[in-house]
């Protein structure tokens, strides 16, 4: 049957009429829909934002070339808070008076406890991509507050310490030591991993802090290792961390070293060396082919980037998921009131395979964190890259791993 070109005219223009009714608050406003990103693009934990930064990149790149949201673009506002809470803090209030209609990104705890007081007062929505410091969504979480505008799917603090120290009794090891950096973040790291190893009847017995920016731990180190401790935990950022393995190594210390997912951080691995071989982090997320979404997201990222190396491939990953679980919930809202958006994602209809796992209700109204401890797996410094340290965490990595309720 042959199809004129004026029938083609008549049908794309009742397609039109009929997304119009269809989406009427989105459809006939063709203003792009302006989401902010907020990390650290330059300084120490710069692999980390840029990497997310690029997941988020690559996530609208996809969603534009659909149509984008109902047929309004996303354009972003990108803005480099250089992991210092104060200019996180005015970045914050920037984008909340911009009327950014949500935000992604954040990297760093402390300027996440800067940032999210902004976002909750305007009734913007705020994802966060990377940061795990746990009070971030629960701070306003009911009954502290009627409503909570504060998401993440990025893994907490509490998950990373409860995986560590089941690794750690797998092990067999009773004493421990742990280091960590004189932050908001290593603190709570701090906080979360002796409480997880006095539930589980482990001994922490020593206790060490670091700057950041110091590049010689070896007196930490020397103390940690006469307390007689059988493993060292770090909770830190890659350059820091690799100057602890460097340390450790010139030490003769030969005990297993774990710590906080940072230790897959490319920066880390480079420059720790051999003296990195063999940290054992968890991880949402190991750069290696496997699902065919995990697939398609590593092509997409060299393909788009130009490298095949991901400065902090769980960060880019997250970034990725955050913006398209946002995108679905733009769509259902068929709004870019800040209200209906956190409601949306409260409820989300749609089913999204990601390159993660798979999100069915990511988020409640009582719980906005979207990662589980089913979706940690141990990762170990291999031969100059970040492998599944156990055959077990590989198989499962293939597995769909849906949220625990």
């Amino acid at each position: 049957m042959r199809i004129t070109r004026r029938r083609l005219m008549r049908a794309s223009c009742a397609l039109a009429i009929i997304e119009a009714l269809s989406f009427p608050a989105l459809a006939q406003n063709k203003e792009p829909i302006r989401i902010g990103v907020s990390g650290p693009f330059t300084g120490g934990s710069s692999p980390m934002g840029e990497s997310m930064r690029n997941g988020i990149r690559l996530a609208v790149e996809e969603i534009n070339q659909i149509g984008g949201v109902n047929g309004r673009k996303i354009e972003l506002v990108e803005r480099d808070d250089q992991a210092n809470n104060d200019l996180g803090a005015k970045i914050a209030e920037e984008l909340t008076r911009e009327k950014v209609v949500a935000t992604v990104g954040i990297v760093n705890t402390g300027v996440g406890l800067a940032s999210i007081d902004a976002y909750q007062k305007a009734k913007i929505p705020l994802m966060v991509a990377v940061s795990t410091g746990t009070v971030l969504t629960r701070k306003y979480a009911p009954p502290a507050a009627a409503e909570n505008y504060i998401f993440r799917v990025a893994p907490t603090l509490d998950l990373e310490a409860r995986v560590l120290v089941a690794d750690l009794k797998r092990k067999g090891m009773q004493s421990l030591a742990i280091l960590a950096d004189a932050t908001a973040y290593g603190e709570a790291g701090l906080k979360a991993f002796q409480e997880q190893a006095r539930q589980a009847g482990l001994d922490v017995v020593s206790e060490e802090r670091f700057k950041i920016g110091d590049q010689d731990m070896s007196a930490q180190v020397r103390r940690a290792k006469a307390s007689g401790a059988q493993a060292l935990v770090v909770w830190g950022i890659g350059p820091e961390l690799a100057a602890i393995a460097r340390n450790r190594s010139e030490a003769g210390w030969k005990v297993p070293m774990l710590g906080s997912w940072t230790f897959s951080m490319r920066n880390f691995v480079e420059l720790s060396g051999k003296a990195g071989e063999g940290a054992l982090m968890p991880q949402t997320f190991i750069q290696d082919f496997g699902s065919s979404s995990k697939n398609s997201f590593l092509l997409a990222y060299k393909r788009s980037f130009n490298t095949d190396r991901i400065p902090s491939p769980m960060s880019a990953a997250q970034g990725y998921d955050g913006m398209h679980l946002l995108y679905l919930a733009l769509r259902q809202a068929n709004s870019t009131d800040g209200e209906k958006i956190r409601a949306a994602l409260e409820d989300l209809k749609s089913r999204y395979q990601g390159v993660i796992t798979s999100y069915y209700k990511p988020f409640s109204r009582q719980d906005h964190d979207a990662i589980t401890q089913n979706m940690l797996v141990m990762g170990v410094v291999s031969s100059g890259r970040v492998d599944y340290a156990y055959a077990d965490d590989q198989k499962r990595g293939a597995l769909l791993r849906l949220k625990s309720q």
